[in-house]
């Protein structure tokens, strides 16, 4: 089950990746990512409310338990990594192309490997790890690819937040596991929909405080304009969340790979990128897509 929702995450979240980078499009970063924030905490605002003050949620898969500071420090610690994340990932994709962004966000799931190995004891079998060496090949291939658009892998400061961005994205998956986990596994054991509901909350006011900060004294050379794909970002990481979330809360759920199957949404984006967007070299960067696709199906075989 956790694999088949580890799936419909990853078809989302590149949804997400698309209406993302068409809002940024000659617009301010900060401002989209606090409407961003702002309509994900309207989206879950009423699952707490409901929670909180009627028994219409009792034992449904929305119910928001009320939890005190105990848990909601460990949720706070979550936004600010998540939104540090964000911040570098958005700023890196207004200004890359989505077909180069998205097959260096697949790689992600690598560096969560890694700490799921050391932190968690997480041990993969020979499918897996045929998977995991098929994405970190795809990464280098794609650097090949970029320079025949002028992006220098190693001296563009927009890939560098990329590749900032997919850090902590990989930091903020190895703590969703451990908020996830059962004590007896090594976690907290949070409810995983206080977790989700939650940090969207504190994200909006901590992306308000950087709105006055850095943006508002610079609003007129760096204007925002509303653009109808800003809400659909919101609609979309949630409902990707919300798997993701789920699926890493059922039992023998394994974190390295739920997030390497997440990063199968460079499809969706890669599409998008080509067909909506237009962007060049399809060709190569096709082939760097066929290697992260190739690894998802090792990952998938070797997880039965």
């Amino acid at each position: 089950m956790w694999l088949i929702l580890a799936f419909m995450s990853a078809a989302l979240l590149g949804c997400y990746d698309s209406f993302k980078k068409e809002a940024l499009g000659g617009n301010a970063v900060i401002p989209v990512l606090l409407l961003n924030t702002l309509f994900s905490s309207i989206i879950f605002l009423p699952f707490i409310v409901l929670s909180a003050t009627s028994h219409v949620l009792d034992g449904s898969i929305f119910y928001t338990p009320v939890c005190g500071w105990e848990v909601h420090y460990y949720i706070v610690i979550k936004s600010l990594i998540v939104l540090s994340s964000w911040v570098f990932g958005y700023f890196g994709m207004k200004h890359l192309p989505l077909t180069i962004v998205g097959p260096i966000n697949a790689t992600r799931p690598v560096m969560v490997l890694i700490g799921a190995l050391l932190v968690f004891g997480e041990r993969l079998n020979g499918w897996q790890w045929a998977g995991v060496t098929l994405a970190i090949l795809s990464f280098f291939l794609l650097s090949r690819s970029g320079k025949k658009e002028g992006i220098n892998f190693s001296h563009n400061r927009w890939i560098f937040f990329i590749v900032i961005a997919a850090i902590l994205g990989a930091i903020s998956g190895l703590y969703d596991k451990y908020l996830m986990a059962s004590a007896e596994d090594g976690g907290v054991g949070l409810p995983r929909m206080t977790v989700q509901s939650w940090y969207n909350i504190y994200q909006l006011f901590l992306m308000f405080i950087m709105l006055m900060l850095l943006w508002y004294p610079r609003r007129k050379t760096m204007v925002f304009r509303w653009h109808w794909a800003i809400p659909f970002i919101s609609i979309f990481l949630c409902a990707a969340d919300f798997m993701y979330f789920y699926a890493l809360s059922l039992p023998g759920a394994l974190i390295s790979v739920v997030s390497m199957i997440r990063r199968g949404s460079v499809v969706v984006s890669f599409l998008f990128g080509a067909y909506i967007f237009h962007e060049r070299n399809l060709k190569s960067k096709a082939v760097d897509l066929a290697l992260v696709l190739l690894g998802m199906i090792c990952l998938y075989i070797g997880s039965h």
